[in-house]
């Protein structure tokens, strides 16, 4: 075997679901995509998106030496239904891939024993690889390198994947051969726009970032407008809705590192519990999650929500402290959850 197919093989059995290659052009037509994104403000509170436009939207530009870009695809596959949680509205729904160890660390720590692997084979090689913290469209990138296509929800899917996968990147100087891209399939299917509950998707293919709950919990900072609020639901980290439906979930590969696995006490939590929590009891229960990212503030905001949409007026007791709370935002939150649970 050749360089390329000793590569996807060690990738995949160091625990990657599906592995890619693509050139750095390969994907000419995302910087226009980005720019109208941009220039149509769907990109919210997300400056760097604007800011770093020109790598984005051209992977060749941010390290003009790199020759091949190695795409890997993680599976982390939920064992439940992520939407029964919504009918449990003094419980807290928080997105799959946040209830276990953080993936970035987890993913990056994989890609660089494949990194180190192909500088092995390939002494003179150089690389640099990506895990969502980098100026790099994975999703466009991951497409072009035949791991699947975005589909009407913009997330990737494949049809040997589903959609619950985790993309990283590998730069190198080094020449493989080019996979097809991936075609789209989505059909006339619409499952994923219909179950939106802000509806946040424009048009197939199409988000606008301010409405979508998973932008709204986790990168929006301040107040989450008024009209927004109640369609969150019990929502505070994150949202799967468009995720869960999509029927190539069929094909879905089960996850393989345990550490991706959910904990129990992140799979269900009560809201009272969390509205709870000062900063370092956040940073206590959060340590080596995701979710820690977001501070305590923009966290307990979210439970605040959650909390008015609960109906359950015995959780107002929890509010009362936080309507004073140091953060606006918080407390804000607080007020509003306090007066629809006394509407209620």
């Amino acid at each position: 075997m050749g360089l390329k197919e000793d590569l996807v093989d060690f990738a995949l059995t160091s625990g990657f679901a599906k592995v890619g290659v693509c050139r750095p052009d390969a994907i000419p037509d995302a910087a226009g995509r980005l720019a109208t994104f941009v220039a149509d403000e769907r990109h919210g509170q997300m400056g760097w998106m604007a800011e770093r436009m020109g790598w984005r939207g051209d992977p060749s530009a941010l390290w003009p030496e790199a020759r091949s870009v190695i795409m890997l695809a993680e599976s982390y596959t939920p064992d439940v239904d992520p939407l029964d949680v919504l009918a449990q509205r003094d419980r807290a729904a928080i997105s799959v891939y946040a209830q276990g160890r953080d993936y970035h660390d987890v993913v990056k720590k994989r890609l660089k024993v494949v990194g180190r692997w192909l500088i092995e084979q390939a002494p003179s090689a150089e690389i640099k690889v990506f895990v969502d913290t980098a100026p790099v469209m994975e999703k466009p990138l991951a497409q072009a390198a035949g791991l699947g296509w975005q589909g009407k929800h913009t997330n990737l899917l494949g049809r040997d994947l589903g959609n619950w996968v985790f993309l990283g990147a590998i730069f190198t100087t080094v020449e493989l051969e080019p996979d097809a891209p991936e075609a789209e399939h989505c059909g006339s299917c619409t499952a994923c726009l219909d179950i939106c509950p802000t509806r946040a998707f424009p048009a197939p293919f199409q988000l606008d970032a301010r409405r979508c709950i998973s932008y709204l919990t986790i990168e929006h900072r301040g107040p989450v407008d008024m009209d927004l609020r109640a369609m969150m639901g019990n929502r505070i980290y994150g949202c799967d809705d468009c995720l869960a439906v999509c029927p190539w979930n069929k094909f879905a590969v089960a996850g393989r590192d345990a550490r991706l696995a959910a904990r129990e006490d992140l799979r269900a939590p009560s809201l009272a519990d969390l509205a709870t929590l000062d900063d370092a009891g956040f940073r206590a229960r959060f340590s080596g999650s995701p979710i820690k990212r977001i501070g305590r503030d923009r966290f307990v905001r979210n439970v605040c929500y959650a909390i008015g949409n609960s109906g359950n007026p015995s959780l107002s007791q929890v509010l009362t402290p936080l309507m004073t709370d140091a953060d606006p935002a918080v407390a804000d939150a607080a007020c509003w959850a306090m007066q629809r649970l006394t509407e209620d």
